[in-house]
């Protein structure tokens, strides 16, 4: 082994004729960037930032003076250096450019790099380090000049197999999908983005955590600490741009505990189930930790949430139970992980069993106590048993005005989160405890010689007269497309039992909320901010969730929107593809914005602007490179579902759908 051996790592750069005569190109060795000169026969490689701000010499270019002498012109300012030297023309300042060995082979140009020191961790490893071990391992975002410090942590923490990250198209994406991840398993995941305007198109995603009450990590970059403030590129105020939308958000300093910082972040995520954000300036990224940046962990950092409720509200609580024949009990999305609880009570008071649209499937549609969904988006069989009962328990829901819990009944209504309770109104008895710790000692305290109506056969008849309805609506035929009771009546059949579907807004939401029925199923949504463009990003994490978590594994993920919401990030479907995602996506197209069309007729205007002009999306996932087909008639709805359901990675089926028969 030469010295040069021992001192140099040699990487070919180039071909022998890959650079022509009195040119220069980019090229790259490990992680360094350098510019390649050719020049009267001879090769020289030199550092590839320009010192006047940086400007790439590899995309400049070489020009000879009337002198004969060659020049290598920065692209950005102009400024020149002697193309095999790197010195600038004299009376310049600089003392030139830095010039790399070169060994030119039989096979090929050969660059030398001194072998580097080993890397020191830095502020950035600390604080992901910290991070994965609170349980975020999902990664979704774009990387970009203002994070790249960050980005390489992560990468080392994907390398090591403690993080997947997965590359987006439009960061917009990436928040809805930190949205889903939450809303499938109920824990955060992360979102990265650069400074400016990433950062700033995490906030329709981010508000709808925000408002839906599911957790979320940001991780925001932000131009160097000495050109915040005056509006230098990129620079936005990011914390007040985030402050009405996180329940926490800090910028990383060089002097900040970086393992606390972290663990706060994380720990007001989970706890608070909110959005969490973290601004990380560029400068700061990649400093070496100090005695301070001490890497963070959840031990002893959280306690037990099973929530009892007082003694006092649960014996008001019983008294009204035992004083009512009728009673019925509506569970929203914050009864997700207590309906077994739940369930129990309700069959032990004979209770019919309704859920808000969000808490769609928190209880099979089979179930002989099921009453379907309440509101706008549901059931006649739910508005039935709201009319004709004496009592009403609710858990975990939200008082939604889409809903329409009436306030004409007793209301007993149960949640873990105080101001939830009575938000919009009084009820009768707000009980402050965590759901399925409430249900249980509920069910433990009914008397046993209660004796409430035994609802089930008229659940069994008006289950039945809607079943009828649904069957007679799939006749309807306007000659504009598909009608919406045959396109969920097939998906009601098709798909599997404990599918994670991720539905968008829009007329096709409240069609899959009235005809879609339930098994197992659990289904994503963006409720409060009601946000076209949630259900394919959503789809994703909820695919990224099922490799992560043990309870997950395995279930098929189904997303459901309009042209309208599918078309918002329409570029992501590629990202989809790109990691071989088994994610099915049916896609209801009928050429409009057709709830706004509703909408403008509904209010006596004129319809207007709601039409859309679509490419064939079907051809446009073949396009992709993945699995799609396009259903105009409804004898071929089966067919072309069950083959994207069972074909093994993304697809789309293309729905011609009736804007009107919904």
């Amino acid at each position: 082994m030469t010295k040069s051996d021992q001192e140099y790592s040699w990487h070919k750069v180039a071909e022998l004729d890959e650079l022509p005569e009195g040119r220069v190109k980019t090229v790259t060795a490990e992680t360094k960037s350098m510019a390649l000169t050719h020049i009267n026969g001879q090769y020289a490689a030199m550092d590839n930032h320009c010192p006047h701000q940086g400007g790439p010499l590899g995309e400049g270019s070489i020009e000879r003076a009337a002198d004969g002498q060659c020049w290598l012109r920065c692209p950005w300012h102009g400024w020149d250096f002697d193309p095999l030297t790197g010195k600038p023309p004299g009376g310049h300042e600089d003392s030139g450019q830095k010039l790399y060995p070169l060994d030119v082979r039989e096979d090929g140009i050969y660059l030398g790099l001194e072998k580097e020191p080993i890397r020191e961790q830095t502020i950035s490893d600390v604080m992901v380090e910290t991070m994965i071990n609170w349980g975020i391992t999902s990664v979704f975002g774009m990387v970009g000049h203002s994070n790249l410090g960050l980005a390489n942590a992560l990468r080392l923490q994907e390398v090591k197999g403690n993080l997947t990250y997965y590359g987006i198209r439009h960061e917009g994406a990436a928040a809805f999908a930190c949205s889903g991840y939450a809303k499938a398993c109920g824990l955060p995941a992360a979102c990265l983005t650069i400074a400016g305007p990433g950062a700033t198109n995490l906030l329709t995603g981010m508000w709808d955590c925000h408002v839906d009450r599911a957790p979320i990590l940001a991780l925001t970059g932000q131009v160097d600490i000495q050109v915040l403030g005056p509006g230098a590129f990129q620079d936005i105020d990011l914390a007040s741009a985030f402050d009405a939308v996180t329940g926490f958000s800090q910028t990383v300093l060089h002097t900040s505990k970086h393992g606390e910082l972290m663990s706060l972040a994380c720990k007001n995520a989970i706890i608070n189930r909110s959005p969490a954000h973290l601004i990380f300036p560029d400068d700061v990224q990649t400093l070496p930790v100090t005695a301070k940046s001490k890497v963070g962990h959840p031990d002893g950092r959280m306690g037990d949430q099973k929530i009892t409720p007082a003694e006092d509200s649960v014996k008001q609580a019983m008294a009204m139970i035992h004083a009512h024949k009728r009673p019925i009990i509506i569970v929203g999305y914050g009864a997700k992980h207590s309906m077994a609880e739940v369930i129990a009570l309700a069959e032990k008071l004979n209770a019919p069993v309704l859920t808000t649209f969000k808490g769609k499937g928190q209880i099979s549609d089979s179930h002989p106590l099921a009453a379907g969904v309440l509101g706008r988006s549901g059931t006649p069989i739910a508005s039935w048993f709201m009319n004709e009962c004496d009592l009403i328990l609710v858990f975990g829901a939200s008082f939604s005005n889409h809903t329409g819990i009436t306030e004409k009944r007793p209301i007993i209504q149960i949640d873990f989160e105080q101001m939830a309770l009575g938000k919009f109104h009084p009820v009768t008895l707000p009980v402050w405890g965590e759901v399925a710790t409430t249900a249980n000692i509920l069910s433990q305290q009914i008397d046993e010689n209660l004796q409430t109506v035994d609802q089930r056969p008229e659940l069994a008849e008006r289950w039945d007269i809607w079943r009828d309805e649904k069957l007679s609506r799939r006749n309807d035929d306007t000659g504009k497309g598909i009608n919406s009771a045959s396109i969920f009546d097939s998906l009601s059949r098709l798909v599997a039992k404990d599918a994670i579907i991720a539905v968008d807004v829009g007329n096709n939401t409240y069609s899959f909320g009235r005809y879609f029925e339930c098994a197992r199923q659990s289904v994503l949504m963006s409720g409060y901010l009601g946000s076209i463009g949630f259900s394919f990003p959503a789809a994703m994490s909820a695919w990224a969730a099922t490799q992560d978590i043990k309870e997950l594994n395995g279930r098929p993920v189904i997303s459901v929107s309009g042209d309208g919401g599918f078309g918002q990030y329409l570029a992501d479907f590629t990202t989809a593809v790109k990691y071989d995602m088994n994610i099915t996506h049916i896609l209801l197209n009928n050429h409009q914005l057709g709830k706004i069309t509703k909408e403008q007729r509904a209010a006596q205007w004129n319809v207007w602007q709601t039409s859309l002009h679509n490419p064939n999306f079907a051809e446009y996932a073949k396009l992709c490179g993945a699995f799609g087909e396009r259903v105009e008639k409804p004898e071929n709805l089966d067919r072309v579902i069950r083959a994207a359901l069972d074909h093994a990675g993304p697809a789309l089926v293309e729905v011609m759908s009736d804007p009107d028969l919904i």
